[in-house]
Formats: C-alpha cells, sequence, structure tokens
C-alpha cells in the first residue's frame, strides 16, 4: 500500500464503503493523504469512517446515505461543498448490489432493483461531484464495473446489464469533462475473494478458479491498487479506459 502522500489535500468520496471492496478502496486513499467520504445505505457508515480516520490519521466523514435517491445525493453533495473544499475531488462509484437468476424468473423489482443501485446511483453522484470539478479544473472519477459487463454470465442479465451500461456510461463522460480536467475510468474485477466466495463449496471454487489463468482469486487490494493508481498523478493522461482486475479471465 503506497504512503506517498500523493492525495494529501484532496477529498475523495467512496459509495459502498461502509465494508468489503469499497472500505478497502478508502483506506488505500487514505493512507495516500487523501481526506475520505464514507457513503454507504448501511448503518456502519460512520463507525467505519471513524475507524478509517483513527488508523490513517485523515479527516473523514461518514454519511448514510440511497444513492437511487436523487434528492438525498444532492443534499449530500451540496453538504460537502462546504466541509470539503468545495467539493470532492476524487469520486469512486463502487455501491453494487446483486439479484441473480436466470431471466425467465427475474422479476422487475430484481431488475430495477441492481439497475438503480449499480447504474442510476452512478450516475446521479457523477451528476453532482462533476459540476465543482469542472470549476477546480481536476478531478477523478472511478466506476467499479465488472468484467460480467464485458462477458456475460448466465443468471446474471441484470447485472451484466448494469456494469456493461456502467462501463459506456464512463467512457462518454469521459469524453465530454476530459477537457475540464476531470479523467473518468472504470475498473472491471473478476473473481475477488470475498466472505460469499469464501462460502462456495470447494468443488465451485475449483470449477471458478480453471476459468482463471493465474490459478487463484483475486483480493480486494489487487481492486483497491488500480483504484489508487487511476486516482494518482501517476495516471493523470489516461481516461475513458477499464481497467481489468481478473487475472487473466478476459483478455
Amino acid at each position: 500500500m503506497l504512503r506517498d502522500g500523493a492525495l494529501a489535500g484532496k477529498w475523495a468520496l467512496v459509495t459502498g464503503a461502509a465494508r468489503g471492496i469499497g472500505r478497502r478502496i478508502a483506506e488505500v486513499l487514505a493512507a495516500r493523504g487523501a481526506g475520505i467520504v464514507v457513503a454507504d445505505v448501511m448503518d456502519e457508515a460512520e463507525s467505519t469512517a471513524a475507524e478509517i480516520g483513527n488508523e490513517y490519521g485523515v479527516n473523514v466523514l461518514g454519511y448514510k446515505v440511497n444513492v437511487t435517491d436523487g434528492e438525498a445525493v444532492k443534499g449530500l453533495f451540496d453538504e460537502l461543498k462546504g466541509k470539503c473544499d468545495g467539493g470532492v475531488d476524487i469520486l469512486v462509484n463502487n455501491a453494487g448490489i446483486t439479484r441473480d437468476n436466470l431471466l425467465i424468473r427475474m422479476d422487475e423489482t430484481d431488475w430495477d432493483a441492481v439497475l438503480g443501485v449499480n447504474l442510476k446511483g452512478a450516475y446521479l453522484c457523477t451528476r453532482q461531484a462533476v459540476r465543482p470539478m469542472i470549476k477546480k479544473r481536476s478531478g477523478r472519477i472511478v466506476n467499479i464495473a465488472s468484467i460480467i459487463g464485458m462477458m456475460g454470465n448466465a443468471g446474471q442479465a441484470n447485472y451484466a446489464a448494469s456494469k456493461g451500461g456502467l462501463i459506456a456510461f464512463s467512457k462518454s463522460v469521459a469524453k465530454e469533462v476530459g477537457p475540464r480536467g476531470v479523467n473518468v475510468n472504470a475498473v472491471a474485477p473478476g473473481y475477488i475473494r470475498t466472505a460469499m466466495t469464501d462460502a462456495l463449496s470447494e468443488e465451485v471454487r475449483e470449477q471458478m478458479l480453471l476459468l482463471v489463468p493465474v490459478g487463484r482469486f483475486g483480493e480486494v487490494d489487487d481492486v483497491a491498487g488500480a483504484v489508487s493508481f487511476l486516482c494518482g498523478p501517476e495516471s493523470s493522461y489516461i481516461t475513458g479506459q477499464v481497467i481489468r482486475v481478473c487475472g487473466g479471465m478476459l483478455m
């Protein structure tokens, strides 16, 4: 984990950051000196923020917010303009859910829920974050997509549609705001080791690993490292790209 202070003086908002990959992304950015805004629909948002602040010695704010609620998102970003030097400098759209099922069994509520959090949530947050970034003529937006959005997967039509849409969204917004000093990219993880994958049977794990040339699941640090790179000064000439963090599963 880099601790180079490259993001000192910057504010980074990470959605879905109360736990899991989102929390690790927030920690890695904090280690580089960024002030952190933990935004999550879960109650742990504020406690996670406090823990990150204590661990890394940076300013951290925590908010419970539903990213599918346009008014709530606007209210959050309006408040952050006063607390984060005019607005956040980095936005990581990480909030995401799954509601897997075969298409013929998938009802509208499952479709709407996944598209709402994974795609609409990123749209609502990006729309609010990008104005202050344009004013500063500086900013980084990283959208956490998935290789499923690039290759599809049976039983995940809603998830694949949301993540494929997020990739297209990233490229389109990158073209709009690139001339204003704002870089927009996506990270597409493959199989990442989480509590969910740890709960799988050994047989299922072995079948999944057969698809991964490097022969192992990814770790949350693999994803967080890619996000850190895209948020740092070393990626200033990179925008509109999709970084695949999948162990070669998709080439």
